[in-house]
């Protein structure tokens, strides 16, 4: 059994700054996968849908809009979701 870890205080503000930016670092990977799937190919473009699946599942995305968006697998759908989320609309 592992024990516990006990982190500095620097290190647990650090973990909390994350924790505290993590919605915004999520938009950001969102919007990166976006110009990421427009390039890729194969397996690695497999691999980046999966991603962006994961994300909008941990940003609460619409169940429905996760399910329209996986099933065009459309990288410029993909972008209007990342823009409507930068507009502060609801997604």
């Amino acid at each position: 059994m592992t024990e516990p870890r006990n982190y500095s205080p620097y290190q647990q503000k650090i973990i909390q700054r994350y924790y505290d930016n993590r919605d915004q670092i999520d938009e950001q990977k969102l919007s990166d996968l976006v110009a990421s799937l427009y390039l890729a190919e194969g397996k690695k473009k497999d691999k980046l849908w999966q991603q962006a699946e994961e994300l909008m599942k941990r940003m609460k995305v619409r169940e429905a809009r996760i399910e329209h968006i996986m099933s065009s697998k459309n990288p410029s759908i993909l972008a209007e979701l990342v823009k409507d989320i930068a507009a502060g609309r609801s997604t």
